[in-house]
């Protein structure tokens, strides 16, 4: 269970997110996402990596809210650097990241997809930022990536979700699949990147990234720093053990 790699076929890479039962990440599983995502784009044989969960109900729920309730600021500070690390290790990965989503794809999960560069998903995936009923802030820059500017701010006030074909129309998800397609649609996809030059191909993914109008790690780091001002308020472990107290029933 973790972070592992599970398949490399045809030089695409599988990394696959197994933190049952809902893939809510803590500060371990960022920095080895962070680093598995690293190594594979670095290494040659690959040209291609594709992101997905082996836990049945979801793609990712978020962060390990026990983590942050039991740790307090240090848990705080430690959770959302290594959340950062491994925002960025997707969105700057040196060859194609493609991402296969189904179920939930909330919070963290939002934030892993918004740096991928093609995004798969199986019918009645859900997307949302639900950081603002759990005393939460942050990860608006990466699903700007995946919606409209104004649905970005609904989003992220009200915390509802937005389902897999109301992305693919605003042009988030390429596609939407039946659930037991995904994989496969999701490989077939990752194959077609990784049959290009790899030569090419990571210098197109470099230049893409050289173009991106806003710096996504700066971006999330700076919401980072407003999630800890809220944090030197009352509000946020108030709703943390609320968000908590749902979760378990």
């Amino acid at each position: 269970m973790g972070v592992r790699i599970e398949r490399v076929v045809d030089r695409v890479a599988e990394v696959v997110l197994d933190v049952p039962p809902v893939n809510a990440l803590g500060t371990a599983d960022f920095l080895e996402l962070a680093r598995v995502v690293t190594e594979l784009g670095r290494d040659p044989s690959v040209r291609a990596l594709l992101l997905r969960s082996a836990v049945e109900r979801g793609f990712a729920a978020g962060v390990d809210v026990g983590e942050l309730t039991a740790g307090g600021p240090a848990a705080l500070v430690a959770v959302t650097r290594a959340c950062a690390d491994a925002y960025g290790a997707v969105d700057e990965c040196e060859v194609p990241v493609v991402a296969a989503v189904h179920g939930f794809c909330l919070a963290t999960g939002v934030g892993l997809v918004g740096g991928a560069d093609v995004v798969v998903a199986a019918t009645g995936t859900t997307f949302g930022l639900p950081e603002v009923d759990a005393g939460g802030l942050g990860t608006a820059t990466q699903l700007a990536r995946l919606v409209p500017e104004k649905k970005v701010r609904w989003l992220a006030y009200s915390g509802t979700r937005v389902g897999a074909d109301a992305l693919a129309r605003w042009g988030g998800v390429d596609q939407v699949v039946p659930r037991q397609r995904l994989l496969g649609s999701a490989r077939e996809v990752a194959a077609t990147l990784a049959a290009k030059s790899p030569t090419v191909l990571r210098r197109a993914r470099a230049s893409l990234h050289a173009i991106d109008p806003a710096d996504a790690r700066r971006s999330f780091r700076r919401e980072m720093g407003l999630v800890f001002e809220l944090n030197l308020t009352p509000a946020p472990e108030a709703a943390r053990a609320a968000f908590a107290e749902r979760r378990a029933r």
